[in-house]
Protein backbone atom coordinates (compact mmCIF):
# COMPACT_ATOMS: atom_id res chain seq x y z
CA UNK A 1 0.00 0.00 0.00
CA UNK A 2 2.56 2.19 0.91
CA UNK A 3 4.74 1.74 -2.35
CA UNK A 4 1.61 2.43 -4.24
CA UNK A 5 1.05 5.75 -2.44
CA UNK A 6 4.95 6.67 -3.16
CA UNK A 7 4.53 5.63 -6.98
CA UNK A 8 1.20 8.03 -7.37
CA UNK A 9 2.84 10.71 -5.54
CA UNK A 10 5.79 10.32 -8.12
CA UNK A 11 3.94 9.81 -10.64
CA UNK A 12 1.68 13.00 -10.30
CA UNK A 13 4.88 15.13 -10.77
CA UNK A 14 6.34 12.78 -13.69
CA UNK A 15 3.20 13.52 -15.36
CA UNK A 16 3.57 17.25 -16.15
CA UNK A 17 6.29 16.23 -17.89
CA UNK A 18 4.20 13.15 -19.83
CA UNK A 19 6.85 10.81 -18.11
CA UNK A 20 5.42 7.69 -16.94
CA UNK A 21 6.58 4.73 -14.51
CA UNK A 22 6.23 1.68 -16.72
CA UNK A 23 4.51 3.76 -19.39
CA UNK A 24 4.63 3.32 -22.98
CA UNK A 25 6.90 5.62 -23.84
CA UNK A 26 10.65 5.23 -24.15
CA UNK A 27 11.96 7.19 -21.86
CA UNK A 28 9.30 5.83 -19.68
CA UNK A 29 11.26 4.49 -16.78
CA UNK A 30 10.18 0.41 -16.14
CA UNK A 31 10.70 -0.03 -12.65
CA UNK A 32 11.99 -3.57 -11.69
CA UNK A 33 12.79 -2.91 -7.75
CA UNK A 34 9.27 -1.31 -6.20
CA UNK A 35 11.35 -0.42 -3.48
CA UNK A 36 12.80 2.23 -6.25
CA UNK A 37 10.23 4.67 -5.43
CA UNK A 38 10.84 5.37 -1.51
CA UNK A 39 14.87 5.78 -2.34
CA UNK A 40 13.93 8.48 -5.23
CA UNK A 41 11.63 10.56 -2.36
CA UNK A 42 14.28 10.17 0.43
CA UNK A 43 18.05 10.16 -1.90
CA UNK A 44 16.27 12.29 -5.20
CA UNK A 45 18.78 12.09 -7.86
CA UNK A 46 21.51 10.39 -5.95
CA UNK A 47 18.81 7.67 -5.46
CA UNK A 48 17.83 7.97 -8.74
CA UNK A 49 21.40 6.73 -10.26
CA UNK A 50 22.44 4.96 -7.90
CA UNK A 51 19.12 2.51 -8.59
CA UNK A 52 19.67 2.73 -11.84
CA UNK A 53 23.84 1.27 -12.13
CA UNK A 54 22.08 -1.70 -9.59
CA UNK A 55 19.27 -2.32 -12.20
CA UNK A 56 16.37 -1.79 -10.03
CA UNK A 57 14.58 0.45 -13.15
CA UNK A 58 15.33 0.52 -16.98
CA UNK A 59 14.95 3.00 -19.94
CA UNK A 60 15.01 2.86 -23.48
CA UNK A 61 16.26 6.22 -24.11
CA UNK A 62 17.53 8.13 -20.93
CA UNK A 63 18.56 11.06 -22.64
CA UNK A 64 14.89 11.88 -23.41
CA UNK A 65 14.05 11.00 -19.81
CA UNK A 66 16.49 13.34 -18.53
CA UNK A 67 15.60 16.05 -21.22
CA UNK A 68 11.80 15.71 -20.13
CA UNK A 69 12.78 16.01 -16.56
CA UNK A 70 15.06 18.93 -16.12
CA UNK A 71 12.96 20.96 -19.57
CA UNK A 72 9.81 20.68 -17.40
CA UNK A 73 11.64 21.68 -14.01
CA UNK A 74 10.74 18.27 -12.17
CA UNK A 75 14.18 18.12 -10.53
CA UNK A 76 13.48 21.38 -8.80
CA UNK A 77 10.05 20.57 -7.16
CA UNK A 78 11.39 18.42 -4.07
CA UNK A 79 13.82 19.39 -1.77
CA UNK A 80 15.74 16.54 0.03
CA UNK A 81 17.66 17.13 2.99
CA UNK A 82 21.32 15.31 1.60
CA UNK A 83 21.38 18.21 -1.26
CA UNK A 84 20.35 21.22 1.31
CA UNK A 85 23.34 19.45 3.14
CA UNK A 86 25.67 19.24 0.42
CA UNK A 87 25.33 22.77 -0.46
CA UNK A 88 25.63 23.96 2.55
CA UNK A 89 29.06 22.04 2.99
CA UNK A 90 30.21 23.37 -0.07
CA UNK A 91 29.31 26.69 0.58
CA UNK A 92 31.69 26.72 4.34
CA UNK A 93 33.99 24.54 2.88
CA UNK A 94 36.55 24.71 -0.11
CA UNK A 95 36.12 21.51 -1.53
CA UNK A 96 38.92 22.26 -4.32
CA UNK A 97 41.89 22.75 -2.55
CA UNK A 98 45.71 21.90 -3.85
CA UNK A 99 45.40 18.59 -1.80
CA UNK A 100 42.18 17.46 -2.86
CA UNK A 101 42.20 18.66 -6.45
CA UNK A 102 44.15 15.27 -7.27
CA UNK A 103 41.32 13.06 -7.00
CA UNK A 104 39.37 13.94 -10.11
CA UNK A 105 42.53 12.85 -11.58
CA UNK A 106 42.47 9.66 -10.06
CA UNK A 107 38.53 8.85 -10.11
CA UNK A 108 37.71 9.72 -13.51
CA UNK A 109 40.51 10.42 -16.06
CA UNK A 110 42.92 7.74 -14.81
CA UNK A 111 40.07 5.11 -15.61
CA UNK A 112 41.61 3.99 -18.54
CA UNK A 113 43.01 5.72 -21.28
CA UNK A 114 42.14 2.58 -23.27
CA UNK A 115 38.40 3.69 -22.59
CA UNK A 116 38.82 7.23 -23.91
CA UNK A 117 40.57 6.13 -27.25
CA UNK A 118 37.54 3.96 -28.19
CA UNK A 119 35.07 6.86 -27.04
CA UNK A 120 36.66 10.46 -27.81
CA UNK A 121 38.23 11.45 -31.44
CA UNK A 122 41.66 10.81 -32.96
CA UNK A 123 42.82 13.95 -30.80
CA UNK A 124 41.26 12.81 -27.68
CA UNK A 125 39.61 16.00 -27.62
CA UNK A 126 37.20 15.42 -23.96
CA UNK A 127 35.33 18.58 -23.94
CA UNK A 128 32.17 20.00 -26.79
CA UNK A 129 32.43 19.55 -30.05
CA UNK A 130 31.63 22.74 -32.02
CA UNK A 131 28.79 21.42 -34.61
CA UNK A 132 27.93 24.36 -36.23
CA UNK A 133 28.76 22.78 -40.24
CA UNK A 134 30.33 19.31 -38.81
CA UNK A 135 29.33 16.29 -39.71
CA UNK A 136 31.46 14.06 -37.17
CA UNK A 137 33.01 14.13 -34.10
CA UNK A 138 36.36 14.54 -35.41
CA UNK A 139 35.74 17.41 -37.54
CA UNK A 140 33.51 19.00 -34.53
CA UNK A 141 36.47 18.89 -32.11
CA UNK A 142 38.96 20.23 -34.97
CA UNK A 143 36.22 22.92 -34.94
CA UNK A 144 36.57 23.92 -31.70
CA UNK A 145 40.23 24.10 -31.83
CA UNK A 146 40.43 26.49 -34.73
CA UNK A 147 37.10 28.21 -32.54
CA UNK A 148 39.56 28.58 -29.72
CA UNK A 149 43.12 29.58 -31.12
CA UNK A 150 41.36 31.73 -34.50
CA UNK A 151 39.33 33.80 -31.26
CA UNK A 152 42.99 34.10 -29.42
CA UNK A 153 44.79 35.41 -32.24
CA UNK A 154 47.23 32.89 -32.63
CA UNK A 155 50.45 33.83 -33.98
CA UNK A 156 53.77 31.80 -34.79
CA UNK A 157 56.33 32.31 -32.19
CA UNK A 158 53.79 32.96 -29.27
CA UNK A 159 54.15 30.97 -25.80
CA UNK A 160 50.52 29.35 -24.95
CA UNK A 161 49.34 27.60 -21.61
CA UNK A 162 47.16 24.93 -21.70
CA UNK A 163 45.46 24.61 -18.02
CA UNK A 164 43.90 21.24 -17.80
CA UNK A 165 45.36 19.78 -20.64
CA UNK A 166 43.82 16.63 -21.34
CA UNK A 167 46.24 13.81 -23.38
CA UNK A 168 47.39 16.71 -24.87
CA UNK A 169 45.86 16.59 -28.14
CA UNK A 170 44.82 20.78 -28.33
CA UNK A 171 48.41 21.85 -27.31
CA UNK A 172 49.90 19.16 -30.33
CA UNK A 173 47.15 21.18 -32.64
CA UNK A 174 48.02 24.49 -31.84
CA UNK A 175 51.78 23.91 -32.29
CA UNK A 176 51.87 21.86 -35.54
CA UNK A 177 49.33 24.41 -37.29
CA UNK A 178 49.89 27.79 -35.32
CA UNK A 179 53.78 27.69 -34.77
CA UNK A 180 53.30 28.36 -31.15
CA UNK A 181 55.10 26.75 -28.39
CA UNK A 182 52.84 25.00 -25.54
CA UNK A 183 52.84 23.90 -21.67
CA UNK A 184 50.18 21.83 -20.60
CA UNK A 185 49.33 21.03 -17.20
CA UNK A 186 46.84 18.43 -16.44
CA UNK A 187 45.99 16.61 -12.41
CA UNK A 188 45.74 13.65 -14.17
CA UNK A 189 48.65 10.86 -14.22
CA UNK A 190 47.95 9.09 -17.08
CA UNK A 191 46.97 11.94 -19.23
CA UNK A 192 50.94 13.49 -18.77
CA UNK A 193 52.38 10.39 -19.49
CA UNK A 194 49.75 9.96 -22.75
CA UNK A 195 50.85 13.19 -23.79
CA UNK A 196 54.32 13.31 -23.22
CA UNK A 197 54.46 9.93 -25.03
CA UNK A 198 52.86 11.62 -28.09
CA UNK A 199 54.35 15.08 -28.49
CA UNK A 200 57.46 13.76 -31.29
CA UNK A 201 59.40 17.18 -31.71
CA UNK A 202 56.86 19.65 -31.15
CA UNK A 203 57.55 22.39 -29.06
CA UNK A 204 55.10 20.85 -26.23
CA UNK A 205 55.54 20.22 -22.69
CA UNK A 206 53.02 18.54 -20.50
CA UNK A 207 53.57 19.11 -16.82
CA UNK A 208 51.60 16.53 -13.56
CA UNK A 209 50.72 19.79 -11.61
CA UNK A 210 47.83 22.04 -10.07
CA UNK A 211 47.26 25.45 -11.76
CA UNK A 212 48.02 27.09 -8.48
CA UNK A 213 51.83 26.24 -8.48
CA UNK A 214 52.21 27.44 -12.08
CA UNK A 215 55.05 29.77 -13.09
CA UNK A 216 56.05 31.92 -15.96
CA UNK A 217 54.77 34.30 -18.44
CA UNK A 218 52.19 33.61 -21.88
CA UNK A 219 51.23 35.26 -24.68
CA UNK A 220 48.05 33.66 -24.52
CA UNK A 221 46.14 31.11 -21.96
CA UNK A 222 43.25 28.96 -22.95
CA UNK A 223 41.71 26.35 -20.72
CA UNK A 224 39.25 24.06 -22.13
CA UNK A 225 36.69 22.19 -19.53
CA UNK A 226 38.79 21.97 -16.73
CA UNK A 227 37.01 25.47 -14.85
CA UNK A 228 34.25 22.77 -13.67
CA UNK A 229 36.63 21.38 -11.07
CA UNK A 230 38.36 24.71 -9.88
CA UNK A 231 35.12 25.69 -7.35
CA UNK A 232 33.55 28.90 -6.24
CA UNK A 233 35.78 29.70 -3.46
CA UNK A 234 38.50 29.50 -5.87
CA UNK A 235 37.39 31.31 -8.81
CA UNK A 236 38.67 34.29 -7.77
CA UNK A 237 42.30 32.71 -6.84
CA UNK A 238 42.10 31.02 -10.15
CA UNK A 239 41.39 34.49 -12.52
CA UNK A 240 44.33 36.31 -10.43
CA UNK A 241 46.37 33.61 -11.10
CA UNK A 242 46.08 33.57 -14.60
CA UNK A 243 46.14 37.21 -14.81
CA UNK A 244 49.53 36.99 -13.45
CA UNK A 245 50.72 34.44 -15.91
CA UNK A 246 49.70 36.91 -18.99
CA UNK A 247 51.34 39.49 -20.89
CA UNK A 248 49.66 42.68 -20.58
CA UNK A 249 48.30 42.53 -23.75
CA UNK A 250 47.76 38.71 -23.95
CA UNK A 251 44.19 36.60 -23.69
CA UNK A 252 42.98 34.35 -22.45
CA UNK A 253 40.08 31.83 -23.35
CA UNK A 254 37.93 30.14 -20.64
CA UNK A 255 35.78 27.12 -21.76
CA UNK A 256 33.64 25.88 -19.33
CA UNK A 257 30.25 24.16 -18.76
CA UNK A 258 28.07 26.43 -16.62
CA UNK A 259 24.55 26.42 -14.98
CA UNK A 260 21.30 29.00 -14.98
CA UNK A 261 21.70 29.30 -11.38
CA UNK A 262 24.08 29.78 -9.14
CA UNK A 263 24.87 27.16 -6.29
CA UNK A 264 27.96 26.03 -4.65
CA UNK A 265 27.14 22.32 -5.42
CA UNK A 266 26.91 19.97 -7.90
CA UNK A 267 24.28 16.59 -8.78
CA UNK A 268 24.98 14.26 -5.93
CA UNK A 269 25.38 11.23 -8.22
CA UNK A 270 27.78 13.04 -10.39
CA UNK A 271 29.71 14.31 -7.55
CA UNK A 272 30.02 10.91 -6.06
CA UNK A 273 30.89 8.85 -8.89
CA UNK A 274 31.96 10.89 -12.03
CA UNK A 275 33.71 14.39 -11.12
CA UNK A 276 34.67 14.48 -7.16
CA UNK A 277 34.13 17.94 -6.24
CA UNK A 278 33.28 19.49 -9.02
CA UNK A 279 31.03 22.49 -9.51
CA UNK A 280 29.74 24.34 -12.43
CA UNK A 281 30.02 28.04 -12.31
CA UNK A 282 27.48 30.65 -13.09
CA UNK A 283 27.69 34.10 -15.44
CA UNK A 284 27.43 35.86 -12.31
CA UNK A 285 30.09 34.17 -10.03
CA UNK A 286 32.24 34.36 -13.38
CA UNK A 287 31.65 37.50 -13.78
CA UNK A 288 32.23 38.51 -10.32
CA UNK A 289 35.78 36.31 -10.02
CA UNK A 290 36.68 38.61 -13.32
CA UNK A 291 36.33 42.09 -11.44
CA UNK A 292 39.01 44.41 -11.34
CA UNK A 293 41.32 41.25 -12.97
CA UNK A 294 39.66 40.79 -16.43
CA UNK A 295 37.75 42.90 -19.17
CA UNK A 296 34.97 40.35 -20.84
CA UNK A 297 35.64 40.78 -24.49
CA UNK A 298 33.71 38.34 -25.80
CA UNK A 299 30.85 35.38 -24.52
CA UNK A 300 30.05 32.70 -26.69
CA UNK A 301 27.41 29.87 -25.97
CA UNK A 302 26.96 26.69 -27.91
CA UNK A 303 25.39 24.66 -25.19
CA UNK A 304 23.20 22.36 -27.16
CA UNK A 305 26.47 21.26 -29.09
CA UNK A 306 27.36 19.35 -26.45
CA UNK A 307 23.98 17.33 -26.58
CA UNK A 308 25.37 15.98 -29.74
CA UNK A 309 28.91 15.54 -28.79
CA UNK A 310 27.75 13.34 -25.80
CA UNK A 311 25.57 11.02 -28.13
CA UNK A 312 28.64 10.45 -30.12
CA UNK A 313 30.50 9.71 -27.19
CA UNK A 314 27.94 6.99 -26.02
CA UNK A 315 27.84 5.66 -29.46
CA UNK A 316 31.46 4.83 -29.72
CA UNK A 317 31.60 3.66 -26.04
CA UNK A 318 28.30 1.37 -26.81
CA UNK A 319 30.36 -0.28 -30.33
CA UNK A 320 33.58 -0.27 -28.42
CA UNK A 321 32.18 -2.10 -25.24
CA UNK A 322 33.16 -6.16 -26.34
CA UNK A 323 36.51 -4.51 -26.26
CA UNK A 324 36.18 -2.90 -22.80
CA UNK A 325 34.09 -5.75 -21.40
CA UNK A 326 37.30 -7.54 -20.17
CA UNK A 327 38.82 -4.46 -18.28
CA UNK A 328 35.04 -3.11 -16.83
CA UNK A 329 32.24 -4.93 -15.12
CA UNK A 330 28.68 -4.44 -16.10
CA UNK A 331 28.12 -2.19 -12.95
CA UNK A 332 30.89 0.22 -14.94
CA UNK A 333 28.52 0.03 -18.10
CA UNK A 334 25.53 1.08 -16.76
CA UNK A 335 27.25 4.21 -14.73
CA UNK A 336 29.29 5.19 -17.53
CA UNK A 337 25.91 4.74 -19.92
CA UNK A 338 23.78 7.08 -17.32
CA UNK A 339 26.82 9.50 -17.36
CA UNK A 340 26.64 10.02 -20.45
CA UNK A 341 23.23 10.22 -21.48
CA UNK A 342 21.94 12.37 -18.92
CA UNK A 343 24.15 14.54 -19.29
CA UNK A 344 23.18 14.68 -22.38
CA UNK A 345 19.38 15.44 -21.85
CA UNK A 346 20.55 18.37 -19.78
CA UNK A 347 22.32 19.75 -22.41
CA UNK A 348 19.74 19.37 -24.65
CA UNK A 349 17.26 20.58 -22.09
CA UNK A 350 19.30 24.15 -21.81
CA UNK A 351 19.79 22.91 -18.04
CA UNK A 352 23.03 23.46 -18.14
CA UNK A 353 25.12 25.13 -21.07
CA UNK A 354 28.84 25.38 -22.67
CA UNK A 355 30.39 28.75 -22.51
CA UNK A 356 33.42 30.36 -24.06
CA UNK A 357 34.76 33.91 -22.46
CA UNK A 358 37.50 35.43 -24.25
CA UNK A 359 39.08 37.52 -21.50
CA UNK A 360 42.24 40.60 -21.33
CA UNK A 361 44.14 42.11 -18.40
CA UNK A 362 43.59 45.12 -19.53
CA UNK A 363 40.94 45.29 -22.22
CA UNK A 364 42.34 45.54 -25.99
CA UNK A 365 42.97 48.95 -27.78
CA UNK A 366 41.41 47.78 -30.35
CA UNK A 367 38.18 46.51 -30.72
CA UNK A 368 37.67 42.79 -30.57
CA UNK A 369 35.81 40.80 -33.25
CA UNK A 370 35.55 37.06 -31.80
CA UNK A 371 34.69 34.54 -34.56
CA UNK A 372 31.78 32.32 -34.73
Amino acid sequence: MLERLMEKKLNQKLSQAGVCFDGPNIWDPQVRDRRLYARILKQGTLGLGEAYVEGWWECKALDQFFYRLLHYGIDRQTSYPLLAWRKWWARISNLQTVRRAFMVGKQHYDVGNNLYKRMLDPLLIYSCGYWQTAESLADAQVDKLHLVFDKLQLKSGMRVLDIGCGWGGAARYAAQHYGVEVVGVSISKQQVDLANAHKGDLPVDYIYQDYRDLQGRFDRIYSIGMFEHVGQKNYRTYLAKVSGLLVDDGLFLLHTIGKNISSPACDPWIDRYIFPNGALPSIQQIGKACEGVFVVEDMHNFGPDYDTTLQAWHHNFTQAWPQLENNYDPTFRRMWEYYLLSCAGAFRARDIQVWQWVLSPKGLPLTYRSPR
